[in-house]
C-alpha cells in the first residue's frame, strides 16, 4: 500500500511539474503573439502615413536614434578594445612579463671617434638609475653632513 501511495505521489508531483511548464511556455507564447500583433498594427499605420504622404510617427524617429546611438557605442568600445589591447602588446616583454615600467638600457654606444657606434652591452657595471622620491619622503629629514676635520 504504501509503494502504491509514493508512485502515485511521484506521478502527481511530475505531473505537476509538467502543467507548470506548460504554463510558463503558454504564458510566453501568449505575450509573443501580443507583441506581433502590436508591430503588425504599427506596421500598418506606418505604411498608411507613408501612403498618404505623412512622416513616420515619432516612435519610429526615437527608435532610429537608439540604433545609431547602440552602433556609435559598439564601435567606440570596439576602438577601445584594440587600443587597449595594442598598449598591451606594447607593454609586453619579450619573456611574456606584463610592466608598464620604462625600459631600462642593456647596453651603449661608445662615443668614440675612432671606434664604430655598435651597442656594448653593459654587463655587471650598468648605470644605477635611482627612483622617483615617494610621497611619504616628506617625512624624512635630509641628514646633516657633518664638515670632516684633518
Amino acid at each position: 500500500m504504501n509503494e502504491l501511495q509514493q508512485k502515485i505521489k511521484d506521478k502527481t508531483q511530475k505531473m505537476m511539474a509538467l502543467i507548470a511548464e506548460l504554463s510558463m511556455t503558454q504564458a510566453a507564447t501568449i505575450t509573443l503573439q501580443q507583441e506581433m500583433r502590436d508591430k503588425e498594427q504599427f506596421l500598418l499605420t506606418v505604411s498608411s502615413r507613408i501612403e498618404k504622404g505623412l512622416p513616420p510617427p515619432k516612435e519610429t524617429e526615437i527608435e532610429w536614434l537608439k540604433i545609431l546611438r547602440n552602433e556609435e557605442m559598439h564601435k567606440a568600445a570596439a576602438e577601445d578594445r584594440e587600443k587597449r589591447a595594442a598598449e598591451e602588446e606594447q607593454y609586453a616583454l619579450p619573456n611574456s612579463v606584463y610592466t608598464t615600467a620604462e625600459q631600462r638600457p642593456n647596453a651603449y654606444i661608445p662615443d668614440d671617434e675612432n671606434v664604430l657606434p655598435l651597442p656594448r652591452p653593459y654587463g655587471a657595471l650598468a648605470p644605477f638609475k635611482p627612483t622617483e622620491p615617494g610621497s611619504n619622503m616628506r617625512h624624512i629629514r635630509k641628514p646633516i653632513v657633518k664638515p670632516i676635520e684633518i
